[in-house]
């Protein structure tokens, strides 16, 4: 097929608001979307497993749609792999998603913020640099939360308002004990429950994410040219996806209004 302007790639479902947030900055942009359910959760793997995974999945982005960038729509494949990316790809622009740890301290009153994320991105050096960077004279409370993650990605498009809330609340109690008044949602599977969250924490606290520093990238080094309806450009491909998983998948691009592409083969 021709190329597109951007393929997102995650490891699931997290991305997809990502992706909906520069369709909307853009509405001439082709987006495609690429959930690596093949190897979900990334958050629990080691940097060396993410990084070849990682490469398989740009290699299927490149076979398939060959992009003029890509936008990896993961914290956790970001902290863990994006430079090696970049090595591997150099004739390929990325845009990184990294928890917004320049933001929040920009944003907070009492310098202690919340960083939700996964085990992966919360223990990775690349975001104790960020830290130390942007954020030295502020206390950052870490929590990885794959359970959170994992009703994300298996349960949340099918879950009740009570399941949802039930689903947040050890968080947001975490985050109440240590006194935070910002909270990073550094995993993009969470910005699908950012409003959940908000309400958990309450209006005192500030829940933040990086969808607005990543759409702004991604059309800094790349801007479509051609006009064409929103809708018409935007699919959603999963791969290796279980039929009863694919039925939730498919409920998610309904009530998103996103046509449903199937699944795609990582190395055909």
């Amino acid at each position: 097929m021709s190329s597109v302007d951007f393929v997102f790639l995650d490891s699931g479902t997290g991305g997809i608001p990502y992706m909906l947030d520069l369709a909307r900055k853009c509405p001439d942009a082709r987006c495609m979307y690429i959930g690596d359910t093949a190897h979900f959760p990334y958050g629990e793997q080691t940097q060396n497993q993410i990084q070849h995974n990682a490469e398989i999945l740009v290699q299927c982005a490149e076979r398939h749609f060959h992009p003029k960038a890509v936008v990896i729509a993961c914290n956790t494949m970001s902290v863990a792999a994006l430079e090696f990316l970049r090595g591997r790809f150099p004739e390929l622009p990325f845009v990184g998603t990294v928890p917004a740890i320049k933001l929040a301290a920009s944003v907070t009153r009492n310098k202690k913020i919340g960083l939700l994320a996964t085990n992966q991105s919360v223990n990775n050096p690349y975001t104790q640099k960020l830290i130390q960077n942007f954020a030295s004279d502020c206390t950052v409370v870490r929590r990885g939360d794959p359970d959170l993650i994992a009703f994300v990605e298996k349960k949340l498009f099918t879950a009740t308002e009570k399941e949802r809330q039930l689903a947040v609340a050890p968080a947001a109690e975490f985050f109440r004990e240590a006194d935070v008044d910002t909270v990073i949602l550094g995993c993009t599977h969470f910005t699908h429950i950012a409003s959940d969250v908000q309400k958990a924490m309450g209006s005192a606290v500030k829940v933040i994410d990086s969808r607005d520093g990543v759409a702004k990238q991604a059309l800094r080094i790349h801007r479509p040219s051609e006009k064409s309806d929103m809708n018409d450009n935007l699919s959603l491909f999963f791969t290796a996806a279980a039929p009863e998983q694919e039925k939730e998948y498919r409920t998610l691009a309904d009530n998103l209004s996103i046509p449903y592409g199937g699944i795609i083969s990582l190395f055909d």
